[in-house]
């Protein structure tokens, strides 16, 4: 098989040809047909991630089928369509998996980082971390779902929202242009917030009611004529912008993190004392998280909007992702 491998932090990309290994008990071997390029893959590249060790093959939105099953895999078979996610495998041991919380587990793998990902025609994968592809999505629809999908979707189902309540979704780039799409059809009363005039027509097309431009409007003031928002899914990795955001929450509104930044913000607590506000931030999801999220999809027809390219080509698709040339998810394809 072609595989794309980093083989050192900080290292290039690097196209290489091995053989597929067998997948062990437990595992499923997937032909990947298609894997998403996210920006937490630049964790791998740079070795930022703790304790990842190299060569390793990127890659944490993967759709294809399976290829070979490992023993004691029960349910699944060779042909099935199948995803997998940020959330690659748990350890079933520590207290969070013992509690149900199996994205927070202590021994969370991740694909791409705790082992070979999708930057490859094949990969082998714990059974947990796989997810059914429904009919309806083609592997490269389904790919960014996995990764971006479910962070928004999960993180918008749970946020206490309800139909009719005013949600803000910031950023209009990979994860928030989902987010908005998620957000309309769940009902909400949903307000997009960009840098730019020229971005208002994608987000109304999208689904939002009103476009604030950051960039020319006072955003928490814009927020706070209709009332404050319920909920503000912050998806643009800029941490001055997210502190911007909190005046506009309402009364016991909640700020939802989804966009990975080490930059810090300022918050004071009256900010958050005096109306009940909240921070907090949401990892993605489980198998079964993402299988929802691409079941919705299908039945409302939220999608990706992607740029595809061939394997050989993930050193281009990662640096236009990077540089936010891309509208708004690079997709690889075999």
């Amino acid at each position: 098989m072609k595989a794309i491998r980093v083989e050192q932090a900080g290292g290039s990309f690097r196209l290489v040809d091995e053989k597929p290994g067998e997948p062990s008990r437990g595992q499923v071997r997937i032909k990947v047909q298609a894997c998403g390029v996210c920006h937490s893959d630049s964790m791998t590249k740079d070795g930022s991630f703790p304790g990842i060790e190299y060569p390793r093959s990127p890659g944490h939105e993967v759709a294809g089928v399976i290829d070979a099953l490992g023993q004691d895999v029960a349910d699944w078979k060779t042909g099935d369509r199948v995803g997998v996610g940020w959330h690659g495998g748990h350890c079933s041991r520590c207290d969070r998996c013992r509690r149900g919380d199996f994205i927070t587990c202590r021994n969370l793998k991740v694909p791409g980082i705790s082992y070979d990902g999708g930057y490859a025609e094949y990969m082998i994968a714990p059974v947990e971390a796989v997810a059914r592809i429904p009919d309806g999505l083609r592997a490269e629809e389904a790919a960014p779902l996995m990764c971006a999908g479910v962070t928004t979707f999960n993180a918008l189902r749970n946020s206490g929202a309800k139909p009719g309540d005013l949600v803000a979704i910031q950023g209009i780039g990979g994860l928030g242009h989902l987010g908005v799409q998620f957000a309309a059809k769940f009902g909400f009363d949903v307000v997009a917030i960009g840098r730019g005039a020229e971005r208002q027509p994608l987000a109304l097309k999208l689904g939002a009611r009103r476009y604030i431009d950051s960039g020319a409007q006072n955003v928490s003031a814009e927020l706070s004529k209709d009332g404050g928002a319920a909920v503000i899914l912050a998806t643009a990795p800029d941490g001055k912008a997210m502190g911007g955001l909190v005046d506009g929450l309402g009364v016991g509104g909640r700020l939802i993190v989804v966009g990975a930044s080490t930059e810090p913000f300022a918050v004071n607590s009256v900010q958050l004392l005096l109306t009940r506000r909240g921070i907090v931030g949401w990892p993605s999801g489980t198998s079964k998280d993402s299988e929802d999220a691409l079941e919705f999809a299908v039945k409302t027809g939220v999608r990706a909007m992607i740029e595809t390219s061939p394997l050989a080509r993930a050193p281009e698709a990662y640096e236009r992702m990077m540089t936010g040339k891309v509208r708004f998810r690079a997709v690889l394809t075999n």
